[in-house]
């Protein structure tokens, strides 16, 4: 059984609903939810000309593999509607994995660790309310202190 951090998104429609609905897509496809924090706004980041996100972590477990579990969150974001149009733009759902375990992987459909975890405000808040002492396996240090060297100023506000 595998361990996994998500970050849940989004920025169009219900964005709350949307969370809520994605939530429990996971927990019917992927694995049991066993903590999930509260939930985030955040001003948009990299494209900031779109409306503001809800950002969630989820820690799940599961039976699946990293690739099926990814192959599963894309089918979900899918089956919510999410059509990938412009490249960071607005979105009703975006589903990303952030750690599993402490594995460290490179594959076509995914990167493990996220590599952009260490350097996003709106993703490392919600992680280090469910799990701060969580060991990153790259940069070795616990999300707590990544998220208090993290270099990103976006305002992060729980809702």
């Amino acid at each position: 059984m595998n361990t996994a951090y998500l970050l849940t998104g989004g920025n169009m429609g219900n964005r709350l609903n949307n969370l809520q609905q994605a939530a429990e897509l996971i927990q019917q496809n992927c694995g049991k939810i066993v903590a999930r924090s509260s939930i985030y706004e955040t001003e948009a980041w990299g494209k900031t000309d779109q409306p503001a996100f809800l950002n969630q972590a989820l820690q799940i477990t599961t039976s699946l593999s990293p690739d099926v579990l990814m192959q599963t969150l894309l089918d979900i974001e899918s089956t919510m509607g999410r059509i990938r149009t412009v490249k960071m733009g607005p979105r009703i759902i975006d589903l990303d994995i952030l750690l599993i375990n402490d594995l460290i992987q490179h594959s076509p459909i995914l990167t493990i660790p996220h590599p952009a975890l260490p350097l996003r405000r709106f993703a490392l808040l919600p992680l280090a309310e469910i799990a701060p002492e969580l060991i990153h396996p790259t940069e070795k240090k616990s999300i707590l202190e990544l998220l208090q060297t993290c270099p990103d100023t976006l305002n992060v506000q729980k809702k």
